[in-house]
C-alpha cells in the first residue's frame, strides 16, 4: 500500500496529454500542499481541464508521473478516486429532479441507506442555502443555485481531494461569493481543493499558493504575493488636474521610473510599473522622485498611489514573456 509521506495531496513531474498533433499538457510539473486551495490559473486552452482530468482518473497520461495522496495514478487509479471528487464546469445533477432528489439518489449509489440519504441531503441542503428550493426541479434553479447544488453532490462522502473546475464562471458577483464562502468552509474541514480558474481575482481571494500555466506548462508558481513581487515591487498609480499635460508628465514618469508608462482609458490617469522583485524601498524612493520631478515641471498631480501588482498585471506579464520565448525558439 502507498503511503504518502510528503505531506503533498498531489505531485506531477513532467506529465504529458496529446489528441493528435496536439500536447494539451506539456510536461506538467505539481506539488499541491495537503489541506489548502491550490489554484491552476490560465486562459482557455491552457490544459487546465486536461490536467485535473488526467488527476482525477478520466483521462490517461501519455507521459510522465503523477500521484495522488501518494498513490500513482496509473497503477493504482482505484485507490485514487475513492479519495477524490470532481466537479466540472457545467452541471451533472439531473435537471428533472428536485435537489433532494439528486442528492437522495446520489446517496444511495454511495452506499447510504434510505433514512441516511435522506438525512445527508437535508445536511447538504441547508448547509448551501438550498433548503427553500429542495423540492423545486433543478432546470427552475439558477445559476448560483445549480453551482451549489453540483458542489454538494461531490461532497456526498467528504472528499480528501475535490477538484473544482472553473466553478464560477457566469455567475453573477453575489453567486460567486456564495461559491466562495462554501470552498473555504469545505478547506476548513480538512478537503485538499485543487481549483482551476480564468478569474485571477477568485485566485487571488482562495488560493495559497497558484501555478500559472500556458500552452500546457508551468510559466510561474508560488503564492499570490510572490508572484506579484516577481514583475516588480509596485504599481504607480496617478490622476492629473490638466489632461493636457499628460504627454509631459508619461515622458517624466518613463525617464524617472525607466519603465512602460500606460496611458488609462481616464484622459488623466497614467500607471507605470516600478521597481524589481523585492525592491520595495526603492520603488518608493523611485516614486518620490517621480513625483518632485513632475512638480518641478508645473504638472499637478491631484491623486497618487504606489501599490503591489494585480495578480491581472502579473498574468499579463507572464503570459506575454512565454509568448516572446515561444517565438524566439
Amino acid at each position: 500500500m502507498a503511503v504518502n509521506r510528503t505531506g503533498l495531496a498531489v505531485e506531477t513531474a513532467g506529465l504529458v496529454k496529446t489528441f493528435g498533433k496536439t500536447r494539451a499538457v506539456d510536461g506538467l510539473d505539481l506539488a499541491v500542499p495537503a489541506g489548502t486551495v491550490y489554484g491552476l490559473l490560465g486562459p482557455n486552452g491552457a490544459g487546465k481541464t486536461t490536467a485535473v482530468r488526467m488527476l482525477a482518473t478520466l483521462l490517461r497520461p501519455d507521459g510522465g508521473e503523477a500521484r495522488v495522496f501518494g498513490h500513482d495514478l496509473r497503477t493504482e487509479a482505484d485507490k485514487v478516486r475513492t479519495r477524490v471528487s470532481l466537479t466540472g464546469q457545467y452541471a451533472s445533477v439531473d435537471e428533472d429532479l428536485t435537489g433532494t432528489e439528486n442528492l437522495i439518489l446520489l446517496s444511495r449509489l454511495l452506499g447510504y441507506r434510505k433514512p441516511a440519504a435522506r438525512e445527508r441531503a437535508a445536511q447538504l441542503l441547508a448547509a448551501f442555502g438550498l433548503t427553500e428550493a429542495a423540492d423545486r426541479q433543478v432546470k427552475k434553479y439558477s445559476g448560483g443555485m445549480r453551482r451549489r447544488i453540483d458542489i454538494a453532490a461531490s461532497i456526498l462522502n467528504t472528499p480528501d481531494l475535490l477538484f473544482l473546475d472553473e466553478p464560477t464562471t457566469g455567475l453573477d458577483p453575489r453567486s460567486r461569493n456564495q461559491v466562495w464562502e462554501i470552498i473555504r468552509a469545505v478547506v476548513a474541514q480538512g478537503t485538499t481543493v485543487l481549483l482551476t480558474t480564468q478569474y485571477l481575482d477568485e485566485a487571488d481571494q482562495l488560493a495559497g499558493r497558484i501555478a500559472v500555466i500556458d500552452e500546457g506548462r508551468v510559466i510561474a508558481e508560488g503564492t499570490p504575493g510572490q508572484l506579484k513581487s516577481s514583475i516588480g515591487a509596485g504599481t504607480v498609480h496617478l490622476r492629473l488636474r490638466d489632461a493636457a499635460q499628460r504627454p509631459d508628465a508619461e515622458r517624466i514618469l518613463a525617464k524617472v521610473l525607466d519603465t512602460t508608462v500606460q496611458q488609462e482609458a481616464d484622459p488623466v490617469a497614467l500607471t507605470a510599473r516600478v521597481g524589481g522583485s523585492g525592491a520595495a524601498v526603492d520603488a518608493a524612493a523611485a516614486g518620490s522622485r517621480a513625483l518632485a520631478e513632475l512638480a518641478g515641471a508645473g504638472i499637478v498631480v491631484d491623486e497618487f498611489s504606489l501599490g503591489q501588482p494585480s495578480l491581472d498585471e502579473v498574468f499579463l506579464a507572464l503570459t506575454d514573456k512565454a509568448a516572446r520565448n515561444e517565438e524566439k525558439a
